[in-house]
């Protein structure tokens, strides 16, 4: 029998500093959820078990097995509480079995539990026993055997109260007594006694789906929580127990609606219902009185999970699919008439399946909806996306965030109006800018000239932007800021601040935030608050915090003698009376979430869209939205957001955790090593962005990564893994094309000169983690072997290769400037101050679609006329793959650092460049006739909002 200190001993040898560590002492790699960890130390007890069971039963020495067993028990019993299944009563009595030498029944135990939690089959809401399992009542996946269940959806309900195990097991019977055979969801309870312990749980139990708050609870667990250090951030008011109990109750309600806003709130009290109705936050769905029985709470519970269940839209399309139509109307394909009948193409069928064609119509009605005009499901799927994803608004698009961009930009943006926007941001950005007719001012993000790619915008710059324009008499005229977050690489800004700073200087200005590759952000605490929605009404709810009044009143006498160079170096906060949040983001679904090819959405949460935008919005949505939408990826848009609402936190854990193991493996092989490095943020992010200090934020803890993620100006986004490849002396677009792609059928998006970007999402799984560490393995392994027998020729033409892979090559270039051609007249400028920045894309553009007056020059004859001092000027957007932005837009000058990085490309594949003939640019006359046009247009045409209107005719011949 094992005592109490030997098994305290044990468990020490097993952990250090809160992080959980292996037999021999060595902390454990690539942890970053204890959800991970602790299936992973199920199954490691279930082989230590076994072993244990067959040496005792061959009388062999256990006595090393038993320490094993025991250490592992050890790791459990601080965390098994937090969850359901097995249930801590259960573990405990399991542990029992192991104290009294039951190894054989203890092995069973714990195979059964083990299988279960691999397989998922306990979420089949039988319940499960120790006596089952040892009795071999249970099959292999851990269900009773011979018990047939529907399977239905699983979730686990977080009860807060200090309670005897008595009280535990006597609230569980009276709620699984509630159950009944056409319930659509089975649910099962975890019971916490604290604060501490409910906001733990929130964190690492991903079934949770609903918090149930009693009266009784403390603040601290009371227990040894060194365990959960590592993983979790256990911070909790340090005056809690001097508020009431039903304060206590709201304090805690918002911790876990900061953790987890998708978790349904119930409070349970004794006091007059009344009363706490009137003040309590609205976090919670519902409050009962204790005494009135658990009956409304099991239905409240169940009806919680069905709202955010639904999908109207999909589950219209699927009932109108079963139903029989005579289609006298466009749509061949439509329920599969074109294809079942036919000779030639039947194996469509087979391919795709039936459904995917009964479900096809361009029916609006009967059941469906319009997606210029939703007024039923459709609409309803939309809302509950809003709801999702913290927005006011929301709709779907189904061509992409491309075709998002475009509506958002041009239901915002008049000619003339001015936008700043990073010039390394997607193209549909910049095309959506020329067809609206803004006035341009392009934003250069930071450079990092060694891996030949852009970070972020520094808000430092987008200040001194902002500044010039109001020193010039130009701030009226600036409509939006359009910024990537997070960029490819992974970097995140602090959208939060970037507003509350922006809104300071100009505050009725827009945002708009592409987060195409961001939308799983939302359901992650510590990504969250760097969303633009969250932010967006994180800064409304200061905005109309009266002491947030307060502090603004006494900031502005500080700073009401500022100059513009000492504003650029404090930080700015909005006026409250003044400011206008304004915001709008625009997501892939298609791309980090659940969604069909093209499947994207538009988040709107924008205080004055009723007033100013809506009629805009519409057409613009008319104008970009195709009449005959695919029904199939607006249904996966509604079936991808119940997916998020339900699970987004447990897939966004995983996938987070599995980019850490790439991470840690390509890092720690002694092979890889020697070819490829994962970027660190420390080498993504210069130290002058990172006030916290810290270069690998997720591998030193939750609490260091929320730390840089809540001070930093810009975080990168872990599940973003650059691996720097220079060594091999192979160029990214090589390794991506011939080694990855071609040889393994690894598929990645971005490369560099010098690196390849690996993502994780919400569908990676361990294996296909562990098949690209393989085939990452494989190809060092041959690269090793091929230097190993190089001549000496080789050799040197190898060590080349790798010098010019792994300097910098030369500096990636800032944006140059419009051509006066393409800049407002002077006679537009109705300030004494500086001229800005800002160029007509639009003139530059369509001027170009007259041939005669553009030419094609080689590199060569640009550079002889740049040195003769004669302006160069881009006739269209000249843009490499990779990197993938525009380092030329149409009415910009070449400049000698522009050739220069263009001569330094490795990559064949140029947007706007032709090898045969070089680059389009504007002859002398077309620049003649563009500044004729302006100057014109400036003298003749005014709108009502005093901005010059241009015309075809303005681009003519003189």
């Amino acid at each position: 029998m094992v005592s109490g200190a030997d098994l305290t001993r044990r468990f020490r040898i097993h952990t250090a500093k809160g992080r959980p560590m292996n037999s021999a002492g060595t902390v454990l790699q690539g942890y970053n959820n204890l959800s991970q960890y602790r299936k992973d130390t199920w199954s490691t007890l279930e082989e230590a078990a076994e072993r244990l069971a067959v040496a005792a039963a061959a009388d062999r020495p256990v006595d090393a097995h038993a320490d094993r067993v025991s250490g592992l028990l050890e790791r459990l019993n601080p965390i098994e509480r937090y969850w359901a299944f097995p249930g801590p009563q259960a573990f405990q009595a399991g542990r029992r079995l192991f104290t009294a030498g039951k190894y054989t029944r203890f092995a069973r135990a714990v195979a059964s539990v083990s299988r279960a939690l691999a397989s998922d089959s306990f979420r089949n809401g039988i319940p499960w026993s120790v006596a089952a399992a040892i009795t071999d009542t249970m099959d292999q996946s851990g269900s009773t055997t011979g018990t047939s269940t529907p399977q239905r959806p699983y979730f686990e309900v977080l009860v807060v109260e200090d309670m005897t195990e008595a009280q535990e097991r006597a609230l569980r019977q009276e709620l699984r007594a509630w159950r009944r055979p056409d319930d659509e969801f089975i649910y099962e309870i975890v019971v916490v006694p604290s604060f501490e312990d409910a906001v733990i749980a929130a964190r690492i139990n991903f079934s949770l789906q609903a918090c149930v708050i009693k009266r009784r609870f403390a603040q601290h667990s009371g227990r040894d929580m060194s365990a959960v250090a590592h993983f979790v951030d256990d911070r909790s008011p340090n005056d809690l127990m001097e508020h009431s109990v039903e304060e206590r109750a709201d304090l805690l309600g918002k911790a876990l609606v900061g953790i987890r806003p998708e978790l349904d709130l119930y409070l349970m009290t004794e006091i007059t219902l009344e009363d706490v109705a009137g003040w309590l936050s609205h976090d919670f769905r519902r409050i009962f009185h204790s005494r009135e029985g658990t009956l409304e709470l099991h239905l409240s519970l169940l009806g919680g999970i069905e709202e955010r269940y639904r999908s109207p839209f999909f589950n219209a399309l699927q009932k109108y699919s079963h139903r029989p139509t005579g289609v006298f109307h466009a749509l061949p394909i439509s329920q599969g008439k074109s294809i079942v009948n036919s000779h030639w193409i039947k194996d469509m069928i087979d391919f795709y399946g039936l459904d995917i064609f009964l479900a096809e119509t361009s029916a609006t009605c009967g059941g469906l909806d319009s997606l210029l005009e939703p007024t039923g499901p459709l609409r309803e799927a939309q809302d509950l996306a809003a709801r999702t994803f913290g927005s006011r608004q929301t709709f779907f698009a189904t061509n992409g965030t491309s075709t998002a961009n475009k509506i958002v930009c041009q239901a915002l943006v008049q000619p003339g109006d001015i936008v700043l926007v990073d010039r390394n941001c997607h193209q549909s950005h910049h095309y959506g800018l020329m067809l609206s007719g803004a006035h341009v001012i392009y934003l250069d993000a930071y450079p990092l000239n060694e891996y030949s790619m852009y970070g972020a915008v520094p808000l430092r710059s987008i200040k001194a932007q902002l500044l010039e324009l109001r020193r010039a008499g130009k701030l009226d005229r600036v409509k939006m800021l359009m910024l990537t977050n997070c960029t490819f690489d992974g970097m995140v800004y602090d959208a939060e601040r970037v507003m509350q700073e922006c809104l300071a200087i100009k505050p009725d200005l827009v945002f708009l935030w592409d987060e195409a590759w961001f939308a799983f952000a939302r359901f992650h605490p510590v990504y969250r608050p760097r969303t633009g929605m969250h932010s967006a009404g994180s800064l409304l709810g200061k905005l109309r915090d009266p002491q947030y009044r307060k502090v603004f009143a006494a900031w502005n006498e500080q700073i009401k003698d500022a100059t513009d160079a000492e504003l650029l170096d404090t930080r700015l906060i909005p006026d409250p009376a003044r400011a206008r949040v304004r915001v709008y983001a625009t997501q892939s679904t298609h791309k980090t979430l659940t969604s069909l090819r093209q499947g994207s959405m538009i988040h709107v949460f924008d205080q004055d869209f009723g007033q100013k935008v809506e009629e805009n919005f519409h057409e613009a949505y008319m104008a970009h939205t195709s009449t005959s939408p695919n029904y199939q990826i607006l249904a996966s848009l509604d079936l991808g957001r119940r997916q998020a609402a339900l699970e987004g936190f447990e897939l966004v854990q995983k996938q987070v955790e599995y980019a850490m193991r790439l991470r840690d493996a390509v890092d720690n092989h002694p092979l890889l090593r020697k070819y490829m490095r994962c970027l660190t943020t420390a080498d993504l992010i210069p130290a002058e962005f990172r006030p916290s200090g810290i270069g690998q934020p997720l591998r030193s803890g939750l609490k260091n990564m929320q730390l840089a993620w809540r001070s930093d100006e810009f975080a990168l986004d872990p599940c973003r893994v650059t691996i720097s490849i220079g060594a091999t002396g192979i160029d990214g677009d090589t390794f991506k094309r011939e080694y990855l792609m071609d040889r393994h059928g690894v598929q990645i998006n971005k490369t560099s000169r010098n690196s390849v970007l690996f993502m994780t999402n919400i569908g990676t799984t361990r294996s296909s983690v562990a098949y690209l560490i393989e085939v990452l393995v494989k190809i060092a392994r041959e690269l090793d072997e091929k230097v190993t027998d190089m001549s000496l020729a080789e050799r040197a033409a190898h060590e080349h290769a790798v010098r010019r892979l792994t300097s910098s090559s030369a500096p990636l270039p800032d944006f140059s400037s419009f051509h006066d051609a393409f800049r407002p007249s002077p006679a537009d400028d109705p300030g004494p101050g500086p001229a800005t920045p800002e160029g007509d894309v639009r003139r530059a553009f369509f001027l170009s679609y007259d041939d005669s007056l553009c030419e094609y020059l080689m590199p060569e004859l640009i550079q002889e006329k740049l040195d003769r001092g004669v302006d160069v000027v881009s006739a269209t957007y000249v843009t490499p793959y990779p990197p993938g932005f525009p380092v030329l837009v149409p009415g910009q000058k070449f400049s000698r650092q522009i050739l220069d990085y263009m001569n330094s490309l490795d990559t064949s594949e140029v947007h706007g460049l032709r090898a045969d003939r070089g680059y389009r640019v504007y002859i002398d006359k077309a620049l003649e006739i563009a500044r004729e046009a302006r100057d014109g247009a400036s003298s003749r045409k005014v709108t009502n909002d005093g901005v010059p209107d241009y015309s075809a005719s303005d681009f003519q011949d003189s």
